[in-house]
């Protein structure tokens, strides 16, 4: 299995157009890692410096044992031993599904072999006569992952590979690339600006801001411990509210279970970590808080909007002594209706960012 180690890598497309800035990023071997950001944060510029494509500024790409970009080192793409999956599957629509497959394949000797080993590998053994157009979307994009696996790459490269596909399809597909890539053992980079397609595909997320990776672990981690607020509201929905950690080191600074506490306006919460400072921003999932009856001990809240998504819904209130609207995730079916009063309480540990330093 091959790492991929990216150290200080730098691009710029002008004096004033500086994309990548110093990033760091190591995918360990046999991991699928999600690169997550918004557009034009340098996730696509990324990947095509990686592939070769692109001549970084600075900065080193090593790939295994390989140092494919560095001083005075530029590996052209074709000898780099990176297969790419791009946006839409990009296939050949003149070339068969098998030929499309075994078309980086340079041992004649194997091909026909590889290429039948690719299409089962990606539930499309038997497809190999039929030509692009006669397969789904969903189809072509799997076997444009066949032929980036065909030749036997160190490294795969998807660049928001189930972008054109619809909802009902995408999660599928994602499931069977994700399941291919694990078989094989293939180190890859996905590129992507679905929060829940990172969370739910990747092994690692590294999530991109201005150039640089501002977090980059498993997926639980990211979303369960974000590095700060921002990051936070990124990855999945949020509630971050004003907090006054307590720091001393007496029973009335800890909660229940003997952690750390802040003060919101939902009232004391229990932090995961001491407080770096005493002012700062606590962080929430929504499905930490949880409705309640109006009454003693919890805060009083009104009803402003309900969404559901069959799964769950999303519950939105105003709370009593609160600036803004609070987001409450709940399980399945919402009997709350706007307008309706209720009780708000939170449960579970939270994360602290200090203001103006580094979260907790």
């Amino acid at each position: 299995m091959t790492e991929l180690r990216i150290e200080g890598l730098t691009k710029a497309y002008g004096p004033d157009a500086t994309v990548l800035d110093g990033l760091d990023l190591t995918v360990p071997g046999g991991s699928l890692a999600a690169v997550l950001g918004p557009s034009g944060c340098g996730k696509t510029t990324l990947l095509r410096v990686i592939a070769g494509f692109l001549r970084a500024d600075a900065g080193t790409v090593t790939v295994g044992d390989r140092l494919l970009a560095g001083p005075g080192t530029h590996v052209p793409p074709e000898r780099r031993r990176i297969g790419i999956v791009p946006q839409e599957g990009a296939l050949f629509p003149h070339l068969s599904v098998a030929r499309n497959v075994a078309f980086g394949v340079t041992d004649r000797s194997a091909r026909r072999r590889r290429t039948e080993e690719m299409l089962e590998l990606v539930g499309l053994a038997g497809y190999g006569d039929r030509m692009p157009h006669e397969l789904s979307g969903g189809q072509q994009q799997r076997v444009a992952l066949a032929r980036a696996l065909a030749p036997e790459p160190a490294l795969v490269l998807l660049d928001e590979p189930f972008n054109a596909l619809d909802s009902a399809l995408r999660a599928g597909v994602r499931a069977d690339v994700r399941a291919a890539l694990r078989t094989i053992g293939a180190t890859a980079v996905l590129v992507t600006h679905d929060q829940q397609e990172a969370l739910s595909t990747a092994d690692l997320v590294a999530v991109v801001r201005d150039g640089r990776i501002a977090q980059c672990g498993p997926p639980h981690e990211v979303y369960a411990r974000p590095a700060d607020p921002w990051v936070a509201r990124f990855v999945g929905d949020a509630v971050l509210l004003s907090a006054h950690a307590a720091n001393g080191a007496g029973p009335a600074d800890r909660g229940a279970g003997g952690a750390p506490t802040a003060t919101t306006g939902l009232g004391t919460v229990e932090l995961r970590a001491p407080a770096a400072a005493p002012e700062g921003t606590v962080i929430l999932r929504p499905e930490q808080l949880l409705l309640t009856e109006p009454g003693e001990g919890v805060c009083g809240a009104t009803v402003t909007d309900v969404r559901y998504y069959g799964h769950d819904a999303m519950i939105t209130v105003v709370v009593d002594g609160v600036d803004g609207p609070v987001d409450v995730r709940v399980a399945g079916h919402a009997t709350l209706r706007p307008g309706d009063r209720a009780g708000v309480r939170v449960t579970g540990r939270a994360g602290f960012h200090p203001s103006g330093g580094s979260g907790a």
